[in-house]
């Protein structure tokens, strides 16, 4: 399904897959898990319309968002990427670490796409689109850290981006808890994250929306996978509660 958005077009293609249009095309984090290769199947007991379709090749994204190692996928990127596009991944991704090579330089080389590989605090322009890079973690004394006290994305490990495409700005946090610096953004379109276990809540991310007080929600990343699962039913219903606009692009078609 397609959202609209002001100028914008906004399609959840699955996990953390998003494109964004004005005229310039942008992805997060594409790929992974089947969500793009039409391999993605509904986890058991998940009751969810996460998108599942045919296998997408639309080669037409000028800028890709890469967060971290867990949202890596270089045929994720193939899939979305025109030639000569412009991917902008976090300088802490590590193709070997995640275990799906190549790394990011050689597939830039081999594909001809330009690359920027920026820090946790940075801007840069890339594509003419205004990036803004924020870190993303778990916070180790927060909801959502392992037994023994160590959480799935330690601070460095990953970013969020916020962006700004036909002047509109956009806000994906990446797998990240809600983290203080948060509520001094300016967001028109929020991309959530609700999937809970190793990243803020469905509960988390309504204040988070409330405090942003964005012109449109639209959640991602969630029910790929069954620790991913969330309800975003109520999600929804809490977010619109706050009186937020907020919308579910779930299904395909």
């Amino acid at each position: 399904m397609t959202i609209r958005h002001d100028t914008l077009t906004v399609r959840w293609l699955g996990y953390a897959t998003a494109r964004i249009d004005d005229e310039t095309v942008v992805y997060t984090d594409p790929g992974r898990y089947g969500v793009l290769t039409g391999e993605w199947r509904a986890p058991d007991g998940v009751d969810t319309r996460h998108p599942a379709g045919p296998a997408y090749d639309a080669r037409d994204g000028d800028l890709v968002l890469v967060t971290h190692d867990h949202h890596y996928d270089p045929d994720g990127i193939r899939r979305v990427a025109a030639p000569g596009a412009t991917l902008v991944v976090y300088e802490g991704v590590d193709a070997e670490r995640a275990g799906r090579p190549p790394s990011p330089e050689s597939l830039a080389e081999r594909e001809g796409y330009d690359l920027i590989r920026i820090g946790e605090r940075e801007s840069v322009e890339a594509a003419g689109v205004p990036i803004r890079s924020l870190p993303a973690y778990n916070d180790p004394e927060g909801p959502h850290t392992r037994p023994d006290g160590s959480v799935v994305h330690p601070e460095g490990f990953g970013v969020g981006y916020r962006f700004e495409l036909g002047d509109i700005p956009v806000f994906w946090p990446g797998d990240s808890d809600v983290l203080p610096f948060h509520a001094d953004l300016d967001v028109s379109l929020l991309l959530a994250n609700i999937s809970g276990s190793v990243c803020m809540d469905r509960h988390e991310a309504a204040d988070l929306a409330e405090t942003l007080d964005p012109d449109l929600v639209c959640p991602i990343h969630y029910d790929t996978q069954s620790f991913l699962a969330a309800d975003s039913r109520a999600f929804a219903a809490d977010v619109a509660a706050c009186g937020v606009p907020v919308v579910l692009d779930e299904g395909w078609e």
